[in-house]
This record gives C-alpha cells, structure tokens and sequence, in this order.
C-alpha cells in the first residue's frame, strides 16, 4: 500500500532509492568498523577497540533508523551484503589487515566521504523529492559522521 502522506510516488520511489544507498554504505562502515575493532593491534590497542565499538554502534542505529525510514516510505529494505556492496559508495578491504594509523584513516576517508555524499541526499530529499522527514534524518546522521571525523582526525593530527 502507498502511503498518502503527501509525497508522490515518483519522488517516494526516488526517496526509498536514494536511502537504500545510504543504508548499504552505512552497512558497509559499519561491518569494516566492526573488522578494525576486532583485528586492532599495538600500543593504543584498547582505547581504539572501545573507540571502533563506541561508532560501530552509532552505526547500528543509524542502520534501523533508515532501515525503518524506507519501510515508513513504504519500500521494502534490502538486507543482503550482496545488496548493500551492489549499492555503496564506501570501498571495501578485503584480506588486508592494517596497521591503527591506517585504520584511522581508511575510517576517517570513509566518514569524509559520507558526509560529502550526505550533504547532496538531503538536498535531493529536500529540494527534488519533496520529502522533509528523510532530509531531516539524514541531517541527524551527517552530523553524527561529523563528529566521528572529527574524533578520527583529533588521533591523525
């Protein structure tokens, strides 16, 4: 069922669409982030484990939040890894396994990146398909990925 909400179904599509990519690239942070808290190493070994844990978790619930978004736009989530690496816009690692300076900066570039992304999808939201609700959410979480950049940073300065 569509919902009446007053939003068109084109820019509804539009809008389910445009927040599947940010659901797959938070999906994506999110288990890369949890990979860097498992496999962290060294001298600052427990401050970064509990600093990994502390914004994989963040992403859990920016995760649900757009996860539940789509589902109040009436979509349906995607939910495969498949899915989400089709979709994102974060690049993956796989078998490599870096040194703490390197993660700081693979997870910094990756937030930096998403806040470039997210700063065009609000306005997409806002301004093309007339969806107030999803601009609003997606402010929040730029601003989440905002702060975590710049705690990365503060440990790369």
């Amino acid at each position: 069922m569509i919902p009446k909400i007053g939003i068109t179904e084109n820019h509804l599509e539009k809008s389910i669409d445009l927040l599947s990519v940010v659901l797959s690239d938070e999906m994506t942070l999110y288990v890369k982030t949890r990979k860097f808290h498992w496999n962290v190493a060294g001298e600052s070994f427990m401050e970064l484990h509990k600093l990994f844990q502390d914004h994989y978790t963040q992403y859990e619930e920016i995760i649900d939040e757009v996860a539940e978004r789509i589902n109040k736009l009436g979509g349906k989530t995607i939910g495969t890894m498949n899915e989400f690496l089709d979709k994102t816009r974060i690049k993956e690692a796989p078998n490599k396994y870096p040194v703490q300076k390197v993660m700081l900066t693979e997870l910094l570039g990756d937030s930096e990146t998403l806040i470039a992304e997210l700063r065009k999808d609000i306005d997409t939201c806002a301004n093309e398909n007339k969806d107030a609700g999803s601009a609003d959410l997606l402010t929040k979480i730029l601003q989440q990925h905002e702060t975590i950049a710049w705690i990365l940073r503060r440990y790369l300065a």
